[in-house]
């Protein structure tokens, strides 16, 4: 099988998709309840503990974060609904999916587990400092930022999964690379049409390598990406490394210079530290 362009795979995915032999990466059931739950507006702490209660390694795991250095108070959170009451239903909501988002990047084969490790990473890292640059956007809400950042890079992973079996990308990993590059994005807007995603976070997968883009005058989800990310491989080889931050409008709207060192702003790099930890 020999594709002559990106477009010409992105009709291969398409065609796959319409026979049902790709499958998309899915929220599991207990993200879509307890985002349906609270967008009602009227569910208890009780009500929503006992949604999230049916997933045990959720459970653990959002005990767990609750009690990290980023959210914890003076008591100890012991249950779920501890952590529902103390953190509320909108962050309870957004970290319930973000939990779920790690359970995404387990590789099938160990072909995908270095690719599936560096995604995961890239996410972590824009993740945290999304989260870090929402306080420069009072509007925004630093827990559905650090999601925007989880889901950047989503559409690498059917990519993946798909090619494992077509030898000229699997045996190629300077041609797979930049299929990954050129080709997530749309397959990071057909995931998102797909999901139970509030309206503001899905453009994030499919816009976040627009550098020129500007849907506005105040910052979105998409502008902390944009930002989070080119601060993310400033240093390395990535082809976005070449991008003038001074041309991109998510800096201005952010009150950032084009030349701005993110961690080099006071308690930037503490916060960002402490939203890693949550996931390494």
């Amino acid at each position: 099988m020999q594709f002559k362009s990106v477009n010409d795979f992105l009709a291969h995915v398409q065609a796959e998709l319409d026979a049902n032999r790709l499958v998309l990466p899915t929220l599991p059931d207990v993200a879509i309840k307890v985002r349906d739950a609270v967008s009602k507006g009227d569910v208890t702490a009780q009500s929503l503990a006992e949604i999230i209660a049916t997933d045990a390694a959720i459970s653990a795991r959002l005990i767990q974060v609750a009690n990290s250095p980023l959210y914890r108070g003076a008591m100890e959170i012991k249950n779920i609904q501890m952590a529902v009451t103390r953190l509320g239903n909108n962050t309870i909501r957004t970290l319930v999916t973000s939990l779920i988002m790690q359970q995404m990047f387990a590789p099938k084969s160990a072909l995908l587990e270095s690719y599936f490790r560096t995604i995961w990473e890239q996410g972590v890292n824009v993740s945290a400092i999304c989260r870090a640059l929402a306080g420069f956007a009072p509007h925004l809400n630093a827990d559905e930022a650090m999601l925007a950042g989880l889901i950047h890079q989503i559409g690498k992973l059917p990519i993946l999964s798909l090619v494992e079996n077509i030898p000229e990308f699997r045996d190629s990993p300077s041609r797979l690379d930049k299929l990954l590059e050129k080709a997530h994005p749309h397959v990071g807007k057909i995931i998102m049409d797909t999901w139970h995603f509030p309206e503001e976070l899905k453009p994030v997968p499919s816009e976040y390598v627009d550098f020129q883009r500007d849907a506005g005058p105040k910052a979105d989800y998409v502008d902390l990406v944009q930002v989070a990310f080119l601060q993310s491989v400033a240093g390395t080889d990535h082809p976005a490394c070449r991008v003038d931050w001074h041309s991109v409008p998510a800096f201005a709207k952010l009150g950032l210079a084009g030349d701005a060192e993110i961690l080099e702003i006071e308690g930037v790099s503490e916060e960002i530290e402490l939203a890693q930890s949550l996931f390494f």
